[in-house]
């Protein structure tokens, strides 16, 4: 609900409006070229106040204000009480409530409002003249308006449409940034649910391989079943925070970015080969120049190491496997390459876009495409003539203190 204050303001305009059209209604009345009325000034501003006063109400209730305030001025046409050659001034109040109608009324009403205010204005002007049999004349004076209906009804009609068609603009002004809103929501929500398959696809593949190690060591070697459990209680308790994060956002609909803890980035890549060589997989990482990295770059580095990594410890533990990340100012290097030393050296992987995975069909290769299709980055993933395998991206960047 808009704030007191944020109403406040607007009101007062429209009664600061229904103010200066009120004497503008009168003028038709009492100072028209061709004056009609006859009757006791205190009619002729009844007659003004039921066409102006209307408008300090078009905010809450536009459609009932819109038919008083033309309703009021179509009889005062009607019935003569304003006069010929300015009759345009009495349909003004009834103009700018429509336009508060094409700005909250669907399309059809406002157009349908629009015909029928057109419409009966005209024919109002019409009957007017023919009631009073005023001839076509040109104004003799300087400044005095042209007598003849269709004039008036002219005048009528593009006031009326002028500001029909100034609220529709906004309407659909409107329309357009809502669209963008929800178009807005609907992505970060698809990036969280990538986040969400990348959290997922990491932990559970160091969980089930310690897991597996543990249940095949468990008579031969007990001692190493403890840190085996340590690294699937660790992985699943970080995951678990990251999934409960990621979920609490997606259920909440006045969440936004920034509620956010902090995105991963190049400096989470310690903690994650710390993870990786606790599955089994010895890793060297050398880290340069990410610091000014911009967060969504390093976001996306950090999605394609770990998924590199994970590719690793499926199909090549206990491979080594050295990781490099160089920032220059301009592109990002990320390379993951590991020696195919280990038991899955000779299956292919690459995440499933290429029958990867040793067949399980998984999206980790496309999802790195994504990402460096997204920043117009190259990537190249595949095995090495000296053995083992090799992923590489590159990501054009600019720096984040460029971009502030």
């Amino acid at each position: 609900m808009p704030s007191s204050q944020g109403i406040a303001f607007p009101a007062l305009l429209d009664v600061a409006a229904a103010m200066i059209l009120l004497p503008l209604a009168a003028y038709a009345i009492f100072e028209p070229p061709l004056r009609v009325f006859t009757g006791p000034a205190w009619a002729a501003w009844a007659t003004a106040a039921l066409i102006a006063l209307p408008v300090t109400a078009r905010r809450w209730w536009p459609r009932a204000a819109l038919g008083l305030s033309g309703a009021g001025a179509v009889a005062a046409t009607l019935f003569g009480v304003v006069g010929a050659g300015v009759i345009w001034a009495a349909y003004v109040p009834a103009a700018l409530i429509l336009h508060r109608v094409a700005v909250t009324e669907p399309r059809r009403r406002s157009l349908t409002a629009l015909a029928i205010g057109l419409l009966t204005s005209a024919a109002a002007v019409a009957h007017l003249y023919a009631t009073l049999g005023i001839e076509v004349r040109s104004g003799s004076a300087p400044g005095e308006p042209t007598l003849a209906w269709p004039v008036e009804a002219g005048a009528i009609w593009v006031v009326t449409g002028a500001s029909w068609a100034a609220g529709a603009l906004v309407r659909r002004r409107r329309a357009a940034a809502e669209r963008l809103s929800r178009q807005a929501v609907a992505d970060e929500r698809l990036r969280l649910a990538r986040e969400l398959h990348d959290i997922v696809g990491h932990s559970m593949s160091l969980i089930a391989v310690k897991a597996t190690v543990a249940g095949h060591i468990a008579e031969t070697d007990p001692r190493q079943v403890l840190p085996a459990l340590a690294v699937i209680e660790h992985t699943s308790r970080a995951a678990l925070t990251d999934i409960r994060r990621l979920l609490g956002v997606l259920r909440d609909d006045t969440a936004s970015p920034a509620d956010l803890e902090p995105a991963p980035g190049p400096d989470r890549l310690p903690e994650l080969a710390e993870r990786t060589r606790a599955a089994g997989v010895p890793v060297e990482l050398e880290v340069r120049g990410a610091d000014e990295l911009p967060e969504a770059v390093g976001l996306s580095v950090y999605r394609i190491v770990q998924e590199a990594l994970t590719n690793v410890v499926r199909h090549a533990a206990p491979a080594r496997c050295r990781v490099r990340v160089e920032a220059d100012g301009r592109n990002v290097l990320v390379e993951v390459a590991d020696d195919g030393r280990g038991r899955g050296g000779a299956e292919p992987r690459g995440g499933g876009g290429h029958g990867g995975h040793g067949g399980h069909g998984g999206h980790g290769l496309i999802g790195m495409r994504e990402r460096v299709t997204l920043y117009g980055g190259t990537l190249s993933a595949g095995p090495v003539p000296e053995g083992g395998f090799r992923v590489s991206a590159t990501l054009p960047y600019e720096p984040r203190e460029r971009l502030s």
